[in-house]
């Protein structure tokens, strides 16, 4: 799915997931592709590292191809029934991959009931989107778990989703947020999970590469274009501080959106952090030249609004180039395969 075609249906499905999001009166895929993990984990996951690892593999090809293969026949099928009604659902397909609409009103439910003083409520919404303990957290610690979150899930939730979309539509955003989900499910280094999830934690860390690369500097070219209106930005040193910092994440790809966030917003992120009474330390981001407060969560999400229209915008414009490229070698008579 090339050209024109691929921009405008993503398109549409962007301005489908802008005004309704996820109602919850409609199935999700990725709620069926959790309870289908959730399933083979319960019955896999036992016995000897060795069989663990390699039924982990499996858990990941079945989950990935299978989730890619069902979507592609089911289109194939609407389709033809009538082409309006297979273009209707992969739009609809392509709009529960994104969550831009969800982020935001997530990081909204945090800020504003931060900016009351009403830190209780502040702590439940946040306790929503993260696994750390929020029951003590400070008005500080509450704006770092938000804007980590969101830092981290303009990826996961949005750049990610958007790059395999132009690429293989609908089919392929699909078994990239099967990859997603497998890793938020299984791919955890602890004992349960440190075998059966490795193929789904790898995979993940692959399908994330490039993505959170661009993404991170979509975030820098936002911040470019926001800093003439504000001064909380501090755009120019972002890049190279980020350059540097990112690596220190223990994830090879969230520490680019969440350093570029830190820096952007002069902030710093990472830190110490409670997970069930355990306490557990991350390598900071950023410079503390700021404390943080409720408005830099808003400043993130508009950093995050900023980021996926130009990261769809570029791919737009591969995508236009990479099909005139191909349209001139088929009109030459060379085959791209």
């Amino acid at each position: 799915m090339l050209g024109v075609a691929t921009v405008g249906l993503v398109a549409m499905a962007i301005v489908i997931d802008l005004i309704v999001g996820d109602p919850r009166s409609l199935p999700h895929p990725v709620v069926i592709i959790g309870r289908a993990i959730s399933v083979l984990e319960q019955r896999w996951n036992q016995g000897s590292e060795k069989r663990r690892r390699l039924l982990g593999f499996i858990l990941t090809a079945t989950i990935v191809l299978g989730t890619y293969g069902l979507a592609w026949l089911s289109l194939e099928l609407l389709t033809w029934v009538h082409p309006w009604l297979g273009l209707a659902a992969e739009l609809w397909l392509l709009a529960t991959t994104l969550a831009i609409k969800g982020l935001a009103e997530a990081g909204r439910a945090i800020a504003v009931p931060l900016a009351n003083g009403d830190l209780a409520s502040a702590r439940k919404a946040l306790a929503m989107v993260v696994g750390r303990d929020t029951e003590q957290l400070d008005e500080a610690e509450i704006t770092r778990g938000a804007v980590e979150t969101i830092a981290e899930n303009t990826v996961d939730g949005i750049t990610s989703p958007l790059f395999f979309a132009f690429i293989g539509g609908a089919p392929l955003a699909l078994a990239y947020k099967a990859i997603n989900t497998l890793d938020s499910m299984v791919g955890y280094q602890n004992e349960r999970y440190s075998d059966f999830g490795y193929a789904s934690a790898k995979l993940d860390d692959i399908a994330n590469w490039l993505p959170a690369r661009l993404t991170a500097l979509c975030l820098w070219v936002a911040g470019g274009l926001i800093s003439w209106q504000s001064s909380t930005l501090y755009w120019r040193r972002a890049m190279l501080a980020t350059c540097r910092e990112a690596p220190r994440h223990p994830s090879p790809n969230a520490g680019w959106p969440e350093a570029m966030v830190a820096n952007l917003l002069g902030v710093q992120l990472g830190g110490t952090n409670v997970y069930q009474g355990a306490v557990s330390y991350r390598a900071t981001l950023g410079t503390p030249l700021e404390t943080l407060t409720c408005s830099h969560i808003n400043a993130t999400i508009k950093l995050m609004h900023g980021a996926w229209l130009l990261f769809f915008l570029l791919m737009a414009v591969l995508m236009s180039v990479l099909t005139g490229v191909l349209m001139g070698l088929a009109s030459a008579g060379i085959s791209w395969l």
